[in-house]
């Protein structure tokens, strides 16, 4: 399930993607949860630190919410992960 939820729809057989469907919809808050993984990895894919202090305020009151403080205790490192064109 956590493969599926992580993964693109795209890259999910429809069988897949209806599973998924149905979970999101049984667990809103895990659907919000997912959300907010893909704007981080949007965000770490493009390189985009404007962002990360909205999205860290919202993972702080998900299910995220211990990955968001770990990041938070390190966030000059962050930050210039998303920053730095050699990170």
């Amino acid at each position: 399930i956590a493969r599926m939820m992580t993964s693109g729809r795209h890259h999910l057989s429809k069988a897949d993607s209806i599973f998924v469907a149905q979970i999101e919809h049984a667990l809103p808050q895990l659907a919000q949860d997912r959300r907010l993984l893909d704007a981080f990895t949007s965000m770490i894919r493009n390189g985009e630190e404007s962002g990360l202090a909205a999205w860290l305020d919202q993972a702080k009151a998900s299910g995220l919410a211990a990955f968001a403080r770990g990041l938070s205790a390190d966030l000059d490192a962050v930050a210039a992960a998303l920053r730095e064109p050699w990170s």
